[in-house]
């Protein structure tokens, strides 16, 4: 009998539990529940004829198996319970002509549920079921889910937004939803009353993420008897959304936080002549101010830029981001393409990138490079679906689930742009290493070096070379010479890779497998 494996746990969004007794309920299948309760969730399916599964379950799976190497029954209960199986499925014939009494008894004992599956149904007739329950229970929380979000937008398009969004937030998710100021006080709420002692857990919990730079963003636990949890809001001002459900459901977090996100912007301080400064500093910018000069009326500096890529699709996603770090200054690159930059590369194919470009590689041949083509971290270019940020430096930036972060050192206001490359180069370092958040580090010998004869020294040995082929040859060098990983942070074949460095040490007359030569050209690369 062939197994099926489990969607992975991390895959989002997550696909709801399907009960039992759901199972039990398809006449087609013909299952008998002969020990157990039937209301149990089940998470997957797995099958074994093993000995002992217990090495090869994860937990909560309706195990299937007809017993070809059951000898012990009781002990193979014990292992499957310790395992932390949901159920068992048995099956009759061709092994056993009834489920074996010794079996029944252990499952009784241990409360595992456990099923007859009938001659005439396949093993994998059961695992095709439960994965249909699963995929009809997954539509379903996302047709909830996509509701919830609808409704939470409209609510705050009303006059009295706030309570309408918190209004609208506990009467989807049928619970209590509240605002809590930053010394712990109900500045809001709606829903159903919830018990004293319900009331008392909630407020604790809100009170253990406060507003601490870089602390918990959620916090989730259990008091008088409803399920609880806490979300800070961004903006700085300590602000926490507390909600109190008798259940959780696979999507209420996901519309919690679509609820953070407005309530955020609905509560964020002075908003309005935030707003008109930075649209004052827009219109100076656009009228030939220098960005150092306009940087001045946003903040003092120095800043941090961070680019970010990934999110869960919605619209709400990079001002989820922006509000989790705690600024307002956020590029999200939309309506930003275009130019009449160009660039060519491939065998046989060129690729114009600009407003009307077309696009054609080849995966073997010469590559030709423009030379005043901006590079894929030339600053006001980023990569499409990369979200830049705009941060004080004295504001910690930490690791979001679901994104990865690229951030730069802090710089001054007239060095933002050479903040937004060394960003752009620590996001590609994370995604080449899968990592959460890489930053750019300045340190170590390098430093000890002065920056206008290393500046001077590496504009002469680079100048040989375009800006797409430095490019190359930085990220090559910073991934250890990865021409795969390599590809990947720079979203171009590996040949690509090859022809450009074998064109780099061409152009340099250097010997490319000198670690001594690798050594001087990162050195180079890194000058300022």
């Amino acid at each position: 009998m062939s197994s099926m494996s489990a969607p992975e746990p991390g895959s989002a969004p997550p696909a709801p539990p399907v009960p039992l007794a759901a199972l039990l309920a398809r006449p087609d299948l013909g299952l008998r529940l002969l020990a157990g309760p039937e209301d149990v969730p089940l998470h997957w399916v797995h099958t074994s004829e093993m000995a002992d599964p217990h090495p090869y379950l994860l937990g909560g799976e309706l195990l299937m198996t007809a017993g070809v190497q059951l000898t012990d029954p009781a002990h193979y209960v014990d292992r499957v319970v310790e395992a932390g199986a949901a159920a068992l499925a048995f099956g009759v014939t061709p092994v056993w002509d009834t489920v074996p009494p010794e079996l029944v008894a252990a499952c009784e004992r241990h409360g595992l549920p456990l099923v007859e599956v009938p001659p005439r149904t396949p093993f994998t007739a059961v695992a095709r079921a439960v994965w249909r329950l699963m995929a009809e229970a997954r539509l379903h929380e996302l047709r909830r889910v996509t509701e919830a979000q609808q409704s939470l937008a409209a609510a705050a398009a009303r006059p009295a937004p706030v309570p309408a969004v918190l209004g609208a937030l506990a009467s989807r998710l049928g619970g209590r939803a509240v605002l809590f100021g930053a010394d712990g006080t109900e500045a809001a709420a709606a829903g159903r009353e919830v018990p004293a002692e319900a009331a008392r857990a909630l407020r604790d919990l809100a009170g253990v993420l406060g507003p601490r730079p870089g602390g918990p963003a959620s916090a989730s636990g259990d008091g008088g008897g409803l399920r609880l949890a806490a979300y800070a809001l961004g903006g700085g001002e300590g602000l926490t959304l507390g909600v109190a459900t008798e259940r959780r459901g696979p999507g209420d977090h996901t519309i919690a936080g679509v609820a953070v996100v407005l309530l955020s912007l609905l509560t964020a301080p002075h908003r309005g002549a935030d707003v008109s400064v930075r649209d004052g500093a827009l219109v100076r910018l656009l009228l030939g101010a220098a960005p150092a000069e306009v940087a001045g009326a946003l903040g003092p500096g120095p800043w941090t830029v961070v680019h970010a890529r990934g999110g869960d699709g919605t619209p709400f996603a990079a001002a989820s981001l922006a509000a989790a770090l705690g600024t307002p200054l956020m590029d999200t690159g939309v309506g930003a393409e275009g130019g009449t930059g160009t660039r060519a590369e491939g065998a046989t194919g060129t690729r114009a990138e600009g407003g009307t470009g077309t696009r054609a590689e080849g995966a073997t041949g010469t590559s030709t490079e423009g030379a005043t083509a901006p590079g894929p971290s030339a600053p006001g270019h980023a990569r499409p679906g990369t979200v830049r940020l705009l941060l004080p430096s004295s504001t910690a930036v930490t690791a979001q689930q679901g994104w990865t972060l690229g951030a730069s050192a802090p710089v001054a206001a007239s060095e933002l742009a050479a903040g937004d490359a060394q960003a752009a180069r620590a996001l590609r370092r994370a995604e080449a290493s899968r990592a959460a958040l890489v930053r750019h580090r300045a340190h170590g010998f390098a430093a000890l070096v002065d920056r206008d004869e290393a500046a001077a020294y590496a504009r002469e040995v680079l100048a040989p070379l375009t800006g797409p082929l430095t490019e190359t040859l930085r990220v090559w060098l910073s991934l250890h010479g990865s021409w795969d990983r390599t590809a990947v942070a720079l979203e171009i074949h590996r040949n690509t890779v090859r022809q450009r460095i074998t064109r780099c040490a061409a152009l340099l007359d250097r010997d490319l497998d000198d670690p001594d030569v690798r050594m001087e050209l990162w050195f180079a690369l890194r000058a300022p």
